[in-house]
């Protein structure tokens, strides 16, 4: 299986041998942007790297657990990647090494992946869901009230509707049920109301510090410490680009493709995500759901697909320190058991 390049892993300056043995500190920077790497050590190990085995990072970003698995593989091993960031594809289609392919993909497209790729099975795959912290940070995505700069929103730039379409024709019931479900703020009514009101007056919102005025001016409990148009902004990222549905959608593929043995590794960082991933775990690893004295042999019940590795992990103090944007992320971890 060709995975491109075939000139020998360029693995900076240490060798394969040397650098699979080291503890990669958790701040590990791209070289084109200031991202840092969320709970890099804990989800590389979670996955329990086999060095000829075959892993899938489903989510690219800055490529930080991408590297650190490659180092951790052999020269038998593969590394596939998928990302929709076109920035995240430009970054990884640097890395010149033989055992990894990168592609631009919606990670709910893994499946797809693996056909492409004759892929029957991988040994672990990784999720780090969320936003960036290049994405926040560059003005002209559209993802931050701290710029004033056009209102798009989308991680994949080339294709989809931007923040400011999508509120040009929405309804305000919709908004509301949006920033509601999304955002969980608790006075979502008032801010659908005076955004539609806003684009209602002629004055469509197409722009960040256009929707963080708006926002701020209809919400009239500040909590101290977070901007009011916060819950506003992820709930319109989660909306414009289908997070919940995309986690949905990859859950399943994940289970059809991990090996027995094989490690599922998921890093969410708000509560909607979490929620989603641990209670799929739960429904494959209780698989038991028939009526109470149901007559049928302890052998026969069905068997759980996956079981849970550990508790649930969450940044240390030490890394939600330097990074305060990990402070929420919420790793969990199942393994694959049975090929049911």
């Amino acid at each position: 299986m060709s995975l491109g390049a075939t000139s020998a892993p360029a693995l900076a300056a240490v060798s394969l041998k040397q650098e699979s043995s080291l503890k990669v500190n958790p701040v590990v920077m791209s070289s084109v942007s200031t991202h840092i790497t969320v709970l890099l050590n804990e989800a590389v190990d979670a996955l329990n790297i086999k060095p000829s085995g075959t892993y899938i990072d489903g989510t690219f970003g800055r490529g930080g657990h991408s590297r650190l698995i490659l180092s951790k593989l052999d020269m038998t091993g593969k590394l596939f990647a998928v990302d929709r960031d076109l920035s995240a594809l430009a970054e990884g289609q640097s890395i010149n090494d033989a055992r990894f392919k990168i592609e631009h993909r919606h990670f709910s497209e893994i499946n797809q992946l693996a056909i492409d790729n004759n892929i029957t099975h991988v040994d672990g795959i990784l999720l780090d869901l969320g936003i960036s912290s290049p994405q926040i940070d560059e003005a002209e995505r559209g993802f931050s009230f701290r710029f004033d700069a056009p209102l798009d929103m989308r991680m994949d730039q080339s294709r989809g509707k931007t923040a400011a379409q999508l509120l040009a024709t929405i309804s305000e019931q919709q908004l509301g049920k949006v920033i509601k479900d999304y955002g969980e703020e608790r006075f979502a009514k008032q801010v659908a109301r005076a955004i539609i009101k806003e684009r209602d007056d002629g004055r469509a919102i197409t722009t960040t510090g256009q929707l963080a005025q708006v926002v701020a001016s209809a919400i009239p409990k500040i909590e101290p410490g977070q901007n009011p148009a916060t819950r506003t902004f992820q709930a319109l990222r989660i909306f414009v680009n289908s997070e919940l549905e995309e986690l949905s959608l990859i859950l399943p593929q994940c289970l059809k493709l991990l090996a027995v043995g094989g490690r599922l590794v998921v890093i969410s960082f708000h509560s909607l995500e979490d929620r989603i991933v641990k209670q799929f775990i739960q429904g494959e690893q209780n698989r038991d759901d028939l009526p109470n004295n149901f007559p049928i042999k302890a052998k026969d019940l069905p068997q759980p697909r996956l079981t849970t590795v550990g508790k649930a992990i969450k940044s240390s103090e030490a890394e939600v320190k330097h990074n305060a944007r990990c402070r929420s992320a919420v790793m969990r971890v199942a393994e694959r058991t049975a090929v049911v």
